[in-house]
């Protein structure tokens, strides 16, 4: 059994997973950059990122990720897949 300052270790070093994605509707400027999101104007745009894997599978994956602040207050992570379709996660 580990000892407790080892099983602490462990834990702080865990990767922690998003919630499961969730369809988003969101509207966005050309080029892609989110205004709104489920309703709720974006008021600023916190980082962007792009994710490419599993390029050398028959299902490669490729999303371009915002993580934004809406009008309430609220921090989102969005995405949009390379197919158009825009996900939050929950």
């Amino acid at each position: 059994m580990p000892s407790p300052s080892r099983s602490r270790r462990i834990r702080q070093n865990t990767v922690r997973r998003f919630g499961e994605p969730i369809a988003a509707k969101v509207k966005a400027r050309e080029g892609g950059r989110p205004e709104i999101v489920n309703g709720q104007p974006v008021e600023a745009i916190r980082d962007t990122w792009l994710v490419e894997d599993r390029w050398w599978t028959a299902a490669p994956i490729r999303r371009r990720y915002w993580q934004v602040v809406t009008a309430s207050g609220a921090v989102k992570t969005i995405y949009r897949e390379a197919g158009g379709r825009w996900y939050a996660h929950g």
